[in-house]
């Protein structure tokens, strides 16, 4: 498997057997799902709104099922907070839950800021979900592969398609030079009294309260690779989060984690039909997400099943006889 991010090929005689999903386990963090992550990309207002909310109606039916303790999604309250008035009123406010303007009293708590948003929405934890999701695939009848390749056509003749999600390892494996990665730092620490998630308005300070950890953040270095933590940039996350919540000065077992988020002008979600010697290979790619894989996740999926279905019903339609 090319680095970074998964592949799904689907057997040749569509309906025959199991799907075979080759993977790559590159998760790094938990994430507190609100944020408008693509706020810099080319994807459309509409159509970020609509992966949002039908991520974030899925995630709600987990939280509200028996498999919220394994699968790790659950309510947390909090605030948002500006060192200016804004006026501007986030896309997804009507998806999260008693969205609404901070109180002067609620205020209070923050002296550097002036405004501020509050409400209630829904965080997983990565490291518990993706293996509950991947439990699920295999019951389903997929097959997990674990395995390198440099080349989608590798997966021919065994397979008739292929879904693409291989991230940052697009570059390599179907050359899309315009996804890069944006690094990330952030830090695990000990802080059980914290129990409301905080967020700077420039989204990079953040504060997310999870079942075993808090999650401080974060940082931004576009174009780089390093997976290696900066002391520097550590230090300087921990007291831009304590300027925000000073309890956090007694917070213990700090933990530095980086990774890199695959960025690109937009979320890269086509079909793509692959020509080679008479061959012909359908693929779906979908990736690209920036730091909103998890806010949009269930949503590109849904989407990419689409595709996915379009090229199967197309490969079930026979070819139209050449004419005499």
């Amino acid at each position: 498997m090319s680095p970074m991010g998964s592949s799904f090929a689907f057997p040749s005689s569509p309906g025959t057997g199991p799907a075979t999903h080759w993977e790559n386990k590159c998760w790094w963090q938990s994430l507190l799902w609100f944020q408008a992550a693509f706020a810099e990309t080319d994807t459309p207002t509409h159509k970020q709104k609509q992966w949002f909310r039908e991520t974030f109606d899925h995630l709600w039916a987990i939280a509200n099922s028996a498999d919220a303790r394994e699968a790790a999604v659950h309510l947390v309250s909090g605030w948002q907070v500006y060192r200016s008035i804004s006026t501007e009123v986030p896309f997804w406010a009507d998806v999260v839950l008693g969205f609404r303007k901070m109180t002067e009293a609620e205020l209070k708590k923050f002296p550097q800021h002036v405004f501020g948003h509050a409400f209630t929405t829904l965080k997983l934890e990565g490291s518990a979900y993706l293996p509950w999701l991947e439990k699920r695939v295999k019951e389903s009848g997929a097959v997990t592969l674990t395995r390198r390749i440099e080349d989608l056509w590798e997966l021919q003749p065994s397979f008739d398609i292929v879904v693409n999600c291989t991230g940052l390892g697009s570059r390599q494996l179907v050359g899309d030079l315009e996804i890069y990665p944006v690094k990330g730092q952030l830090l695990k620490v000990q802080a059980p009294w914290v129990k409301h998630f905080i967020r700077d308005g420039s989204g990079l300070t953040y504060i997310f309260p999870g079942v075993s950890n808090v999650i401080l953040g974060g940082s931004r270095q576009s174009g780089d690779w390093n997976l290696t933590p900066d002391a520097e940039i550590s230090r300087d996350i921990l007291s831009r989060c304590c300027a925000l919540e000073p309890s956090l000065h007694g917070a213990w077992d700090i933990k530095e984690t980086v990774g890199l988020r695959p960025y690109r002008a937009g979320v890269r979600l086509q079909k793509e039909l692959l020509a080679r010697d008479g061959r012909r290979l359908p693929v779906v790619h979908h990736y690209g997400h920036g730091s909103g894989g998890f806010s949009m996740h269930w949503g590109t999926a849904l989407e990419a099943a689409r595709l996915l279905n379009e090229c199967v019903q197309a490969l079930r339609t026979p070819a139209p006889k050449p004419k005499i």
